[in-house]
């Protein structure tokens, strides 16, 4: 065991020692066993499958992380990285595993089911820990709004997994509006085209009937603070997304890759209105075929007027096409088209960067994009961030209130009809349902005290 760190001193410490550090060209952190391991820190990872394994990788990859723990609810999923890190401790319950090593981890990825972001998150923070979550930040507009108590709450250093926002695509588009390139938004139709887990299932009528589970699978933990239903692969590897028990459907899954820097930068902030123009293939149990809904967003400030984001998801629900856009090409499956009073703006997704397809004083007028290669890289920019030597680019004052208007989204697919939201009260005023479903259903017994943090 290495000298423990108290809970409470864990992040000012190692902010203290970076800040040395820069005077003296080192930075030390203890591992597990004691030993000395320049510029690292000791890191868990939980999720150790699928994207989990992907972020794991990626944190492995910047060589700063000593892992240190694994924590996956499917024991076969951690095997790999056993092989990698032998002494790395293996565990099914993330609960257990910050019993046990809560003073040995300095950082954490979180790359589970949405539904599960919430808990996870809420113990790293209030152990000191640094906590990287894959998106959606959370699985509720609730949990967002503790999400982001906590982490002021604390001090805690909060990356969300959205990897675009550390690209030159987030640089691009806060240096186009600083220079006024992209002023008056109107509308921005956003869309997510290709298909979806759930599509082929078509009207489910119930929970699906138990299965015999994977050996060793942790069940319990799997479900978490969600309502408990029996064993089954239509709810596990990634099927989770489609039911609103545990996922977010289109919007958690793409929405944060899309929307993240017109969000940030036009100070959107949280809509008035949330209105569901289109529900294909609407359902209680399972987010729809297709969608389209609409979010109204009040006006900001000089440059900044009332505007419109209109968010289209199913595999031939496309939004309309701009005559800009000339024969040859079209729009892509998973991206958006801006429209202001000057130009309007072709954009993709991740760090896929705009272009401006109509406004001849825009395109001759465009400015020089500023660049830092450690701005480049969503991960790193995190673990730098635990060592105390940048900032999260999405920490969840950021993308806490991008979520928040997902999960708006989100009760509108549910639900149908128009909300409408007092953004100071935290309240839908026309739709007590709707207003329920800000915190969801409660959570299960034994899993409370993640709420009270």
């Amino acid at each position: 065991m290495r000298n423990a760190i108290p809970k409470a001193s864990r992040r000012s410490f190692l902010k203290t020692a970076a800040a040395t550090s820069a005077a003296i060209g080192t930075f030390h952190t203890h591992t597990a066993k004691g030993q000395e391991s320049n510029d690292k820190l000791n890191f868990a990872i939980i999720g150790c499958g699928g994207r989990g394994a992907s972020i794991g990788n990626e944190a492995v990859k910047t060589g700063l992380a000593n892992v240190v723990a694994l924590c996956d609810v499917n024991p076969a999923q951690t095997e790999r990285f056993k092989k990698q890190h032998p002494d790395a401790k293996v565990y099914t319950d993330f609960r257990k595993m910050f019993d046990e090593m809560g003073e040995e981890i300095d950082a954490c990825t979180a790359g589970t089911p949405d539904h599960t972001h919430f808990p996870i998150a809420m113990r790293a923070i209030s152990e000191g820990v640094a906590i990287y979550v894959e998106k959606p930040l959370a699985h509720t507009f609730e949990e967002c709004e503790l999400l982001i108590a906590a982490e002021k709450k604390h001090n805690g250093i909060c990356q969300m997994g959205n990897q675009g926002h550390s690209s030159s695509q987030r640089m691009q588009f806060k240096t186009w509006v600083d220079q006024g390139i992209i002023k008056n938004v109107r509308r921005v139709d956003a869309c997510m085209n290709l298909s979806r887990r759930w599509h082929p299932w078509g009207n489910v009528t119930g929970f699906p009937e138990a299965e015999p589970m994977p050996a060793g699978l942790n069940w319990e933990v799997w479900t978490g603070t969600a309502p408990m239903h029996n064993y089954s692969k239509r709810l596990d590897g990634g099927n989770w997304r489609g039911w609103y028990d545990y996922g977010n459907g289109a919007f958690g899954d793409w929405g944060p890759h899309t929307l993240d820097s017109i969000h940030r930068y036009l100070d959107l902030g949280l809509p008035y209105e949330v209105r569901a123009d289109k529900l294909e293939g609407k359902n209680d149990f399972i987010y729809p075929m297709a969608t389209t809904i609409a979010f109204e967003f009040a006006e900001r400030g000089p440059g900044m007027p009332a505007m419109s984001i209109n968010w289209y998801d199913g595999i031939d629900n496309r939004p309309p096409r701009p005559d800009e856009l000339g024969e040859k090409q079209d729009l892509p499956k998973c991206g958006k088209v801006i429209y202001s009073d000057d130009a309007i703006f072709l954009g993709g997704t991740h760090s896929a960067k705009l272009s401006v397809l109509s406004g001849d004083d825009v395109k001759e007028n465009l400015p020089e994009i500023p660049s830092s290669d450690t701005h480049q890289n969503h991960t790193m920019n995190f673990m730098l961030a635990a060592m105390g030597k940048e900032e999260c680019n999405s920490k969840f004052a950021v993308s806490g209130p991008l979520t928040q208007v997902f999960m708006l989204g989100c009760i509108a697919q549910r639900l149908g009809g128009t909300l409408k939201f007092d953004a100071e009260k935290r309240e839908i005023t026309n739709n007590e349902q709707a207003n329920q479903l800000l915190k969801g259903h409660a959570p299960r017994p034994g899993w409370e005290e993640y709420y009270t943090l």
